[in-house]
């Protein structure tokens, strides 16, 4: 049946690729949302809105708490993925 099976499925073949590549794009989109890197240069950017005026007080300290507990979220994970050794 592998080959033939393998014959019967190639219709739905590129349904398969799709979900691997929809599969790749989300895991790159959690690495770089949850990237502690990113996250700082989403602070400082913060900081120079609220700065140059551009956010008020309000917004700086909503957008702020969101980013920290990203920050923290991710902290988390890797005190949780260094206990798993």
């Amino acid at each position: 049946m592998g080959l033939i099976g393998g014959i019967l499925r190639l219709p739905a073949a590129p349904f398969h690729g799709a979900g691997w590549v929809l599969r790749q794009v989300v895991a790159e989109a959690e690495r770089q949302y949850y990237d502690p890197s990113a996250i700082q240069r989403e602070l400082h950017e913060l900081s120079r809105q609220l700065d140059e005026g551009l956010i008020d007080e309000e917004e700086f300290d909503r957008r702020e708490d969101e980013l920290l507990d990203r920050l923290e979220a991710v902290q988390e994970q890797r005190r949780r993925n260094q206990g798993d050794y």
